[in-house]
């Protein structure tokens, strides 16, 4: 179990819960946390789950698919910390792991 540490909109930190394997927007769902919409259901599609990677993890997250970028290439809240939550798998490497929830678009 790693712990995944969540910006809400709001400024509020919370620490999560998160089993590796799994991914950041199921931890984040399962911890009570609203914000994120998830209205695919983690399948890729939808960018519902948009959040801001910590730049101190920028380098041990997985880079984004096409697919990815595609989606989030939508938004108008897009950075270059920019990832869907739902395509982070939680590891042992990502203890501690710090996101931001992007605003709504």
């Amino acid at each position: 179990m790693s712990t995944l540490i969540v910006t809400l909109r709001t400024g509020e930190e919370k620490s999560v819960s998160a089993r590796d394997g799994r991914s950041v927007m199921e931890a984040i769902r399962n911890s009570g946390i609203d914000e994120i919409l998830a209205i695919c259901g983690g399948c890729c599609s939808c960018a519902t789950c948009h959040v801001y990677v910590d730049e101190s993890f920028a380098g041990r997250v997985s880079s984004a698919s096409g697919d990815e970028e595609d989606l989030l290439d939508c938004s108008d809240h897009k950075t270059d910390r920019s990832r869907l939550s739902c395509q982070i798998r939680m590891s042992p490497e990502l203890d501690g792991l710090r996101v931001t929830i992007a605003p709504e678009d």
